[in-house]
């Protein structure tokens, strides 16, 4: 049971991928937050990432999602 719970489904793969690429790009833009980005509304890598995260969330199901 501890071994299925630790197999990442794809998912969280796609997920810590885009948390990544996030990260980073907020590290080259000295930012911490993207709140705090002049790009914030025109961004490809956190509109990967918000998509990343609510796929994880819902497992890649359609529908709607409440938070």
């Amino acid at each position: 049971m501890e071994l299925q719970n630790s197999i990442k489904d794809r998912w969280e793969l796609n997920l810590e991928e885009k948390t990544i690429e996030l990260k980073s790009c907020q590290e080259q833009n000295r930012v911490k937050s993207c709140l705090e980005c002049l790009k914030l509304l025109d961004c490809k890598i956190r509109d990967a990432y918000v998509h990343a995260v609510y796929s994880s969330m819902n497992r890649g199901a359609s529908g709607g999602f409440e938070f």
